[in-house]
This record gives structure tokens, sequence and C-alpha cells, in this order.
């Protein structure tokens, strides 16, 4: 057995409302190319909901061998599959495993791509955010910030025109034009900018290694708001409902209202202060993250009240994925868990075998994962 003990705190009256901003892709596979909008958590509000079920008995289909380790999550549109590796080289995979195109950057890549309008938006070491066609895998621009790029782009739209919000270790978020690569504004933290940014009503909201949840204005790059939360925030937030959950190095988790602009809870482990590197996802009632203590959590999305965790029985540093009929964990050792929200109880339990660093893309009939050992693995139902 892989599963470990489940320890109930509340678990009554735990009903959903499932996020319905889903990727218009999944929902309607029929739309045009250039309307595809596909990011490693989901939507702008990066909530982690994939809105499909997942298989509950996977096998494997088909391995893509890169040639070097990954630790960048994949993208997924209803033909492509993109992810980058160490090498620094970015893969747009069909769903066969067949390659379309590959390019190799300056440096390795660590974080996602972001897809929108036909392009493939992704960063790497060097601190370069590169642009490519997401068809023929043409390089559009490249936009340099000065010290390495860790999290995907995320984007918003403002007088007809869309940008990309990219954070760096520079200290700074860049607000790029996505057509043309020029930066628009630039907002400056204490420390790293390690994650995605949040879009949520007009703002960007973000974690830093300054240890604030940050609350940007998108049209003028200022500050509104900011929240002193721990020592270092590596993860990146959820946003659902006006409030935003996100994860600190320190062992906690924190729901800030960004409507009145106050922290609502935080929840704080006593027994170890083992980090969330992870990002949670949350469906508006509940909300689950996965730590460096080997435990899956699940909280209540108002009061912050445990409802269930379960030891994995390795860390997890990889975010989870809500799907309709569970949510889905990956622990550091490659073992998979998609456990019932309400309860912690497993659906599927399932032993890739190779380390795995970053979340899996779930998608309808299968699962996506990069791997540690350099290779793509596309699972579907056995």
């Amino acid at each position: 057995m892989l599963i470990g003990l489940v320890q109930i705190a509340v678990s009554q009256n735990a009903s959903h409302r499932y996020n319905k901003a889903l990727i218009i892709l999944l929902l309607f596979p029929f739309v045009l190319l250039s309307q595809i909008t596909a990011s490693h958590r989901y939507n702008q509000a990066l909530t982690g909901n994939s809105n499909v079920s997942c298989i509950t008995n996977p096998d494997i289909a088909w391995i893509f061998e890169t040639g070097d380790q990954i630790k960048s999550a994949p993208v997924v549109t209803p033909e492509h599959i993109v992810i980058g590796n160490t090498a620094g080289t970015v893969f747009c995979l069909n769903h066969n495993g067949d390659l379309i195109w590959k390019d190799t950057t300056d440096n390795s890549i660590e974080a996602p791509a972001l897809i929108l309008d036909n392009t493939v938006f992704i960063g790497n070491l060097s601190g370069t955010l590169n642009a490519f066609n997401l068809s023929t895998g043409e390089r559009k621009w490249t936009y340099r910030a000065e010290n390495q790029i860790m999290g995907a782009p995320n984007w918003f739209e403002m007088k007809g025109r869309k940008y990309l919000l990219i954070g760096s270790y520079d200290y700074y978020l860049h607000c790029v034009d996505a057509t043309t690569g020029e930066m628009l504004w630039k907002y400056e933290l204490d420390n790293y900018l390690n994650g995605t940014v949040a879009v949520s009503d007009g703002k960007a909201v973000f974690g830093g290694c300054d240890g604030f949840l940050h609350v940007v204005d998108l049209k003028s790059g200022t500050s509104l708001q900011r929240f002193d939360i721990a020592t270092y925030i590596a993860g990146s937030p959820a946003i659902s409902n006006g409030v935003a959950y996100i994860g600190d190095y320190d062992g906690g988790m924190t729901c800030v209202n960004l409507n009145t602009n106050t922290i609502q809870w935080q929840y704080r482990m006593e027994e170890n202060t083992q980090p969330f590197v992870a990002s949670p996802a949350t469906d508006g009632n509940l909300v689950f993250n996965g730590s460096r203590d080997k435990h899956a959590y699940c909280f209540d999305a108002t009061s912050g009240d445990m409802i269930w965790k379960v030891n994995t029985g390795m860390k997890i540093d990889a975010s989870p994925v809500i799907c309709t009929n569970g949510v889905l964990f990956i622990n550091t050792r490659g073992e998979l868990y998609l456990l019932k929200q309400e309860s912690g109880e497993a659906e599927m339990e399932y032993n890739l075998g190779v380390p795995v660093f970053s979340s899996p893309a779930v998608i309808k009939n299968a699962i996506v994962i990069g791997a540690a050992d350099g290779n793509v693995y596309f699972l579907t139902q056995n």
C-alpha cells in the first residue's frame, strides 16, 4: 500500500462549486486554434481545477525521451503537448507522442509554458522569455529579464491588447506586450519572484521570496496592497471568489480576502515547519496542497480548518490538480494519488517509478507527466 494514514479533522457538509472558467479547449474542442489558451494551472486565477474526470486505472500509452531532466510541468491543448527540459530545449508533441518541433534556448527551462493565441511563451534560467509559433516552432521574439525565470507567464487583456506577466529573480515582475515582446511596466519587490502570478479582477496577485503576498494594479503596475505572510513564498497563489490562498516556506497556508484587504485565516503546522513549495488548488469550498512533510492536505476554504491529511510517503513539490472525481497528487518518488475531496480516501494509486517534481496535466482520458529521467509519460485508462 502506498497510501498512509488519513487523519480526519472536519468532514461534514463539504459541498463543491467547480470553477467553470477552465480552459475552453477542454470543453469545446472545436474552437479555432487562435483562440486556444492553456496554462499549467488551468486558468488565469490558477485554481488548479481541471474540470475533467481523472483516469482511475492508469497505464503508460507512450514515452517520449527528451534527453535531459524535466523540472517543468507539461501544458496541453487538444492537439499539442509543450514542455521544456534542463538542456533548455522546448518540445512540442502531438497526443501520439510524435515530435512536431523543438527549439533550444540558451539555458535550462524549469518553468511551465503559457499557450495563448497560437503562441508558446516560456522562460528559462538566463531570464529570457521566448515566444514561439505553436504550429511551426518559429521564434517570434525574445524578452530578457536580468535573472532567471522560474514561474510560468500569465496574461491579461487591456484595450484590445494582451499582456504577459512574468516574475524573475531580478526582483521584478515584468509586464510584456504579448505581440511585440516590449515591456509595458515593471514592479519591484524585495527578493526573488519564484512562482506564477495569479490574475483576477484587474489585479496581479503573487508571493515573493520577500515573504509578502503582493497585489498589483494591472493597468499601472503600482502596488495596491501587500500582506506579510512568512519568510519565503516559493509557490503561486490560487484565487476564488475574491479570496487568495498561498502556501509558504515556513510550513503555513494563508487565506487573504482581496475584497476587504484582510488576512482571513492562517494555518501553521505545530509538529514541523516543512515548506509548502507546491501551489494550492481550490474549488471555492476546499483548498488542497502538498507539503515537503510528505502529506497531502485539504482545508476548509472559509475557516482554514484542516479537513484531512494523507501521508504519501515522500515529499510533494508538485501542485495538486482538482478533477471532478477527486484531487490528484504526485510525490517526488513518482507516486500518483487520486484522493476523494471530502475524505482523502484513495480512488487511485499508481507508481510511475521515477522522480517527479512538477505538476501533471490532467486532460480527458489521459494524464501527462514530465519526469526527472527526462521522459514525458502519457498515461491512459487501462
